[in-house]
């Protein structure tokens, strides 16, 4: 008994050196590229690769924001499922000759457990007045919460009846990965999903900048760099990282300008119960209104202007533009740190020349919150289409002592006249 427990405790304390190596990823690039660029250096044929892979990317991005909101939805959606897999994946080939017990299984049981909750949550608070005529689904939201938690008790008992005695610190590890990784994935895609709530235009102004800047780092670090950035991602410069920001401060504001001249982008995606259809049709906020701005006296000597003509959230771009810049590529840098603390390259080889799916969203997830606390820090005020919906799902009597509530008080404030009291 005792030398079992002295070999647990080795088990226990086993460093970095003694992590299974990973299996490299294949190369999954197509037979006609690989042709094509056969008689380039490796260098620039990975410039080639990535380049036509991300037009490609790009095209496609531009043909489902055309589809409409519930196809960006179902796409954030496809990402998170797609990155989760990707990380455990990883878990399970590091660990896959301990054979641990139910872990994948438990993985994706939490995965659905965690997105009931979540979605579950957006359908309860944007489609209250759907919900409200559907009496099969008044039960699940009403008692939603309570469901969400009994479905992942069973989840954590199923955990605890699968511990293994040989097995106890490495399965405590593997719980703690699956849990992170939920973390990382699902919480930050429903944030996503909140954002393009507010209107298109808070989805795509800060995806577009952390892409935006993706590619333009890539591209001066490419033709410019000679000073390292960080040692944790040795082909990052100094070079790439200032292109980058300047770049994306720009295209920022650039491309907040044309967004912000269609209703399209601007309004607050609703969903309308009579059509079953989300709809993007409002009076646009202050945020997209045309206004006059002073240029400080400094400036005006350069541009020769007095004052400018611009969108209000053309400002509040240039704070998304510069977290993309500045703050964003971090999300990439702890990726780096945690692929190479387990020997890996990318997190997969789904897409050539860039890695795996999560190789390319490390820096949106980080991305997305800062957006989520900016818009309810400065920008979100009371909705009344939000709070009209909740108050038509209350009961008759609960409606109306809400309504002599709120007449008491407009008549007190002198909005409505003392006759009109009955």
């Amino acid at each position: 008994e005792v030398d079992l427990e002295e070999r647990l405790h080795e088990l226990d304390l086993r460093n970095d050196s003694d992590i299974p190596d990973v299996p490299p990823p294949t190369d999954s690039t197509p037979e006609i590229l690989k042709k094509a660029l056969s008689g380039l250096s490796a260098r620039w044929k990975n410039w080639w690769i990535r380049g036509i892979l991300s037009l490609a990317m790009i095209s496609g991005f531009f043909l489902i924001i055309y589809l409409g909101s519930f196809m960006l939805m179902l796409l954030v959606l496809s990402i998170q499922v797609k990155c989760y897999h990707e990380i455990i994946t990883i878990g399970y080939r590091v660990y896959h000759s301990y054979d641990l017990p139910w872990f994948r299984s438990l993985s994706w049981y939490f995965l659905l457990c965690v997105n009931y909750f979540f979605y579950g949550e957006t359908v309860a608070d944007y489609f209250a007045t759907f919900v409200q005529r559907r009496e099969q689904l008044q039960f699940l939201i009403r008692y939603h919460r309570f469901i969400s938690f009994a479905l992942y008790l069973t989840g954590f008992c199923m955990f605890v009846l699968s511990l293994v005695k040989k097995h106890y610190r490495l399965q405590f590890y593997m719980f703690a990965w699956t849990h992170v990784t939920l973390l990382i994935t699902v919480t930050q895609s429903h944030l996503v999903i909140q954002n393009l709530f507010e209107g298109m235009i808070w989805f795509l102004v800060p995806i577009s900048s952390v892409i935006c800047n993706d590619i333009t780092a890539y591209i001066f670090g490419f033709f410019f760099g000679r000073t390292p950035l960080i040692k944790l991602s040795p082909k990052k410069t100094w070079e790439g990282f200032i292109g980058g920001f300047f770049s994306t401060v720009v295209f920022g504001f650039i491309f907040s300008y044309f967004l912000a001249q269609h209703q399209y982008f601007v309004c607050p995606v609703e969903y309308n119960s009579e059509t079953n259809r989300f709809v993007t049709e409002c009076e646009p906020s202050e945020l997209f209104q045309m206004k006059k701005y002073s240029v400080p006296p400094l400036l005006q000597a350069v541009l020769g202007w007095e004052t400018v003509n611009m969108y209000p959230f053309q400002m509040h771009s240039f704070a998304l533009s510069t977290f993309a810049s500045l703050i964003g590529p971090f999300g990439g840098f702890f990726a780096s740190g945690f692929k190479r603390a387990f020997k890996i390259k990318d997190f997969a080889d789904t897409i050539p020349g860039h890695g795996g799916i999560m190789d390319r969203f490390d820096c949106q997830y980080l991305m997305a919150t800062f957006v989520h606390v900016y818009i309810t820090s400065f920008i979100r005020g009371p909705n009344p289409s939000k709070l009209l919906k909740q108050l038509l799902i209350l009961q008759p009597e609960q409606q109306l002592s809400v309504y002599k509530t709120l007449k008491s008080h407009l008549v007190e404030k002198g909005i409505l006249q003392p006759s009109l009291r009955g």
